[in-house]
């Protein structure tokens, strides 16, 4: 799929036999020898769905608070029967995992050890001044801040660890200066479930001036006019759909509504060229792109359609030198092309080829500078950069590391002919790097300092090419201690996510790390669903291919069991989200193969949740799943595949799933429901916990030492089912 698709799915960013004798009424967890509850067995009311002709029967569906819109947002009106459920589950999860206290300890400690001293990035020049932003010693939230360019007193333009001080949830999803330099504005949560409000600080006065709801989408929703007088934002309605475009003075006034979008099914995003020269309205959706452009001389202008939307079509926009230059897979360009046009005919008809599509060269991004024009694109699984010169000629920019990722910084000068770059890889800390688009060259400017006593060459990198079922060879990415003995007796975690087009990159990951450095193999599967290996691989795992996700997966761990990684029942399985809906998958065709899962917020009531057209991402997402309301075809391909309707009989591994009480993506009961499924049918002894947090939505809280404690409890989990699933059969 072309980068215009891949880059767009953070944003959509954005899934028996003789059942137990249950009890009449929710047991809400009494405590039994020992001091650990019995596992929470809720009461099975079925509710039976007729649909399209067909009939199903939900034992669980009461755990869905009728009240749930309300709910979200106060979590105090809950039903207090689902209230007591939820509470018996914390309990019993706590309890099974209290003997890991002392391992979840230690894992928090290394990933502090390898942190080091600063982790932040270094200034990034813009104009007169280097911005930059650090996390201060001991502390969980950035400070944002700035200094003359060239030295100079430091100037704090935000701190966050501050403005989170008294709330149980605080995270920051946007945050940037003006093109004037005069304002500072960000994107702030406070309640956990994804809506914002929007803060603007006047530099000079210190003023802080605030959209007057938290209604907000804080997801590449927020934008500076070119000549930072007016904010743009986007607003959320009830059902959480970003629907309206909104503008208003920078320094506070009315808000003015600039564009409503009346489809339910596509999202919006906001930003400005990289030259300055428009704000980007793009309405998008999976099978479909279109953008608005309102100009840097008039941002009170209605915004200018570049091309209508048209199902099939995707593209995105730049400027550069004077002309539009379009991202796009027009004419059958499957890996995405770019073709240029007038700024006053945008449209399609008037597109003209540039870079022609390369089959396999699958371009990601485009960063236009005053004289050099610069595209992202992966071949053969890792990253390139094109460098093109106003004369057209063209150099590449790669590295050598089997497996490892690359990131444009988000500020760069438009009239310099410095490009930054981030370079990491899974053994290797990130590196910002300078390169020199005239002369060629490149320099480091800063490389991460991890913690003491890391070394990179105590670690090794490997890609490997499973063999899927069907021929396809699919990409895992592999990180382990040097020296590794590949006879089969590390324990290996497994991770995948595999779903709308978003690539599982080679990162640089501290809690990867610290779960190597105690003896573990961390590998990452690149199942199809993703776009590691282009549009196509997207294409494979997607709709009525995605049970090929599941496959792809089962491939990887037998490959790597085969190949001396692992074994049998000492690999723990690992998704979140859309990744949830691959654990589910693979636990029921494969249950014998796991030592244990990790579901973090997982979409694995496919089928009822699908069916619910008033959830804010069903009609955005009815293209890369189906429409089980009007098309049976995709009724029965749901329904073979939806974890929840397809936990069949089996010993199961151990199982922990989570769920946020305010998301809005994947509801808590989308979890509750499975678990309690799960054990209905696990004919063994090893349990199946769930952990509901009661403060937070579909992301966790963005302070350090909470993605530390939430990664160490997975990984105490995964020690931990070493020991529970010894003697499974």
């Amino acid at each position: 799929m072309a980068g215009v698709v891949m880059r767009r799915r953070s944003l959509l960013m954005a899934a028996g036999v003789a059942l137990l004798a249950l009890p009449a009424r929710a047991d809400t967890g009494a405590t039994v020898a020992g001091g650990v509850p019995d596992a929470p067995r809720p009461p099975r009311r079925p509710r039976r769905i007729v649909q399209l002709g067909r009939t199903r029967i939900d034992n669980y569906a009461w755990l869905r608070d009728p009240n749930w819109a309300q709910v979200s947002r106060d979590t105090s009106l809950m039903d207090p029967e689902i209230r007591a459920h939820l509470d018996a589950e914390n309990r019993y999860a706590d309890a099974l995992l209290a003997p890991t206290r002392a391992v979840q300890s230690a894992y928090v400690q290394a990933m502090q050890a390898l942190t080091g001293a600063d982790m932040a990035a270094p200034p990034t020049p813009d104009g007169p001044w280097e911005y930059y932003s650090y996390v201060r010693p001991g502390e969980d939230h950035k400070v944002y801040a700035r200094r003359p360019r060239g030295g100079g007193a430091e100037q704090v333009l935000l701190d966050a660890q501050e403005r989170a001080r008294g709330h149980a949830y605080f995270r920051i999803t946007e945050a940037e200066h003006s093109p004037d330099h005069t304002l500072f504005m960000w994107a702030e949560d406070v309640e956990g479930g994804d809506r914002h409000r929007i803060c603007v600080r006047d530099l000079e006065t210190g003023a802080v001036n605030t959209t007057p709801n938290a209604d907000a989408y804080g997801y590449r929703a927020v934008a500076f006019s070119p000549d930072s007088r007016y904010v743009f934002w986007i607003w959320r309605d009830p059902l959480s759909r970003p629907v309206k475009v909104y503008r208003r003075p920078a320094r506070g006034g009315a808000d003015e509504l600039v564009y409503t979008e009346p489809d339910p099914a596509l999202f919006m995003s906001l930003s400005r060229t990289a030259s300055n020269s428009h704000v980007i309205i793009h309405i998008l959706g999976p099978d479909v792109d279109e953008v608005r452009l309102i100009p840097a001389a008039d941002p009170l202008a209605e915004p200018m359609l570049v091309e209508p939307r048209r199902p099939g079509l995707h593209y995105r926009v730049e400027e550069w030198g004077g002309e539009l230059v379009i991202l796009t897979d027009a004419d059958g360009a499957l890996d995405g092309k770019l073709m240029r046009a007038p700024l006053d005919r945008p449209g399609r008809a008037h597109w003209r080829d540039w870079v022609a599509h390369r089959p396999g060269s699958h371009i990601l991004q485009m960063l236009p500078f005053k004289g050099h024009f610069v595209r992202l694109q992966r071949v053969d699984g890792n990253l390139e950069l094109v460098v093109t010169d106003r004369a057209g000629t063209s150099g590449k920019v790669a590295f050598d590391e089997a497996a490892y990722t690359l990131t444009l910084a988000p500020v760069q000068e438009h009239d310099g002919a410095v490009l930054r770059l981030i370079y990491e890889s899974p053994r290797t800390p990130r590196q910002w790097l300078d390169h020199d688009m005239a002369a060629g060259t490149r320099r480091t400017v800063q490389a991460q300092a991890a913690g003491q006593g890391f070394e990179a060459g105590r670690y090794e990198v490997r890609r490997l090419m499973a063999p899927a079922p069907d021929g396809e060879q699919v990409p895992v990415t592999l990180l382990m201690r040097k020296g590794t003995v590949l006879d089969g007796t590390a324990p290996l975690l497994l991770y995948a996510y595999g779903s709308y087009g978003v690539p599982s990159e080679a990162e640089f990951s501290v809690p990867a790390l610290a779960l190597v450095d105690r003896g573990w193999v961390h590998a990452i599967a690149h199942v199809r669903g993703g776009s590691e290996k282009g549009r196509r691989w997207f294409l494979e795992g997607r709709r009525f291919k995605k049970k090929n996700s599941f496959t792809d997966f089962i491939a990887c761990a037998e490959h790597l069991i085969g190949q001396g990684y692992t074994t049998r029942r000492r690999v723990v399985a690992y998704g979140l989200s859309a990744g949830g809906l691959l654990m589910g998958g693979v636990l029921n065709l494969r249950p014998d193969l796991w030592a244990g899962s990790i579901a973090q917020v997982p979409f694995v009531d496919m089928l009822n949740t699908m069916s619910d057209a008033d959830h804010p991402l069903v009609p955005a997402f009815r293209p890369d799943w189906g429409d089980p309301l009007a098309d049976p075809q995709a009724y029965d391909y749901i329904a073979s595949i939806s974890p929840y309707e397809n936990v069949k009989d089996a010993v199961y591994p151990p199982v922990l799933a989570t769920a946020g009480i305010r998301d809005d993506r994947v509801s808590y009961w989308e979890a509750a429901k499975w678990v309690a499924t799960l054990r209905d049918h696990n004919k063994g002894p090893a349990p199946i916990l769930f952990h509901v947090d009661m403060a937070a939505g579909h992301q966790a809280g963005a302070g350090l030492s909470d993605q530390f404690k939430q990664m160490a409890l997975f990984w105490a989990f995964a020690e931990q089912c070493l020991e529970w699933s010894k003697g499974l059969k």
